[in-house]
């Protein structure tokens, strides 16, 4: 049980400041970006009309959030923000299958990694809305019924980020510390690996796409 108690770290030393850094958390993300990054060069290589694997799952991928993220705003506004859309759920889909593979783990794991994109999500869906409707009706909705319920309203605003976070770690370190668990009892036979393919595909497919929407969702609130 000493894999979840045990945090390999890198401390840095900045302007007198001690920084603790999670190695594992740092190592998984940029693998996962390396992998976005890759797909991406094979899927835009050799563009043709008859696609290459690479390419069909890129314009998957493109056409259904474009789709989805003009549902929920315009057209125009569609693509502006799809590609934020897209990248943010193949980087969450794929940071919650790594965890799938011997010796690498889910960067989601971390409260860091979620708790980032969520703050990430909520400032610029703040920043669209005062862009789309000037900072004087931005501000005035938050006292809407009445201008003693601002504080409540922006409770509730920041709350969403506590929300979109903690709801996305808690299932993804919930599932490791479970496949942790049933894998001492039985000595990772047969079920932790069925668990562990579930969790990471299933449950972890599910989470990484109810966060891009929410996110989505918060934008189109702001904009609107």
């Amino acid at each position: 049980m000493e894999d979840m108690t045990i945090i390999p770290q890198w401390t840095l030393q900045l302007f007198g400041l001690n920084l603790v850094l999670n190695r594992n958390t740092i190592i998984m993300t940029w693998i996962v970006m390396g992998i976005l990054i890759v797909f991406g060069f094979l899927a835009t290589r050799k563009k043709s009309l008859l696609p290459n694997p690479f390419q069909v799952v890129a314009e998957l991928f493109v056409g259904g959030f474009h789709d989805l993220t003009r549902d929920a705003l315009d057209e125009a506004m569609a693509r502006k923000y799809f590609p934020l859309i897209c990248t943010l759920f193949m980087f969450l889909v794929l940071s919650n299958w790594l965890g799938i593979f011997p010796k690498l783990s889910e960067p989601t794991k971390d409260l860091n990694t979620p708790l980032s994109l969520g703050l990430l999500g909520f400032v610029i869906a703040h920043y669209s809305g005062i862009k789309a409707k000037g900072f004087k009706k931005y501000a005035k909705e938050y006292c809407e019924p009445m201008f003693f319920m601002a504080p409540l309203n922006i409770i509730g605003e920041i709350a969403k980020v506590v929300s979109i976070s903690f709801r996305l770690y808690g299932n993804i370190l919930g599932g490791a510390i479970i496949i942790l668990v049933v894998s001492h009892l039985v000595y990772s036979v047969l079920l932790p690996p069925l668990l562990n393919c579930f969790f990471g595909l299933f449950v972890g497919t599910i989470q990484a796409f109810v966060f891009t929407m929410l996110t989505l969702v918060y934008i189109s609130v702001q904009v609107k």
